[in-house]
């Protein structure tokens, strides 16, 4: 029997959330002395940077520790939200687990959710209430992007020749938009858009392709 402690943190999660993988790790650590297990330092398992969007059989490090979990092992996570993606990933893999003899422990539902009846309860509930929290916090950020888009803020991503950020705003640039004018009148005049497109390098420094060139007509 050998047991194992899975942490996983996104970037934007540690640096807003301050559930850092350091503090997974101490828990876990914490718990398995309470529980009397032993956990190997190459058992600790640590998913950097990955969203919880993916599913655990799907990650790198969830795969593989996934695939190598056998009869009699112990799998500990700190919270339930860095186990799975949804309810249905959280109980197919409850499932495929407790089939292989595999005990789950959830530190934040107090423990093994594989052989307690109680505890599998509490894990359906909470998984499906962990899914709609995520979906509804989903649903929160496209509503705010939305709306910061149409205020004609600008929020991220690549920024268009002719255009700039300003404080939150993109907005025309003057010298970049004169730029523009003046490709449009050599185009209409004939001119290929290999030719602007070097004319762009050779007068401006401006470094674009004739394709790109081609999406300003």
């Amino acid at each position: 029997m050998s047991t194992f402690g899975y942490v996983r943190v996104s970037t934007l999660q540690q640096a807003n959330e301050g559930d850092s993988l350091e503090t997974q790790l101490r828990q876990i650590k914490s718990y398995s002395e309470l529980k009397g297990y032993t956990i190997p330092s190459e058992n600790l398992i640590t998913e950097k940077g990955v969203s919880g969007s993916l599913e655990f059989e799907k990650r790198p490090e969830g795969a593989k520790l996934f695939a190598s979990l056998q009869r009699g092992d112990v799998l500990i996570f700190s919270k339930l939200d860095r186990a799975f993606r949804n309810t249905r990933n959280a109980l197919n893999t409850l499932h495929d687990l407790k089939q292989r003899g595999v005990s789950i422990h959830f530190i934040d539902l107090g423990g093994d959710v594989t052989n307690d009846g109680i505890g599998s309860v509490i894990f359906t509930i909470l998984s499906a209430f962990a899914t709609f929290e995520r979906e509804r916090i989903a649903t929160r950020i496209r509503e705010v992007k939305q709306t910061q888009k149409t205020e004609g803020k600008f929020l991220g991503g690549f920024t268009r020749f002719g255009f700039a950020v300003v404080g939150e705003k993109l907005e025309k640039d003057p010298a970049q938009q004169a730029i523009i004018k003046e490709m449009k009148v050599m185009r209409r005049r004939g001119m290929s858009l290999r030719r602007i497109s070097k004319w762009l390098d050779r007068t401006h420094g401006v470094t674009m392709s004739h394709s790109t060139v081609a999406t300003f007509f």
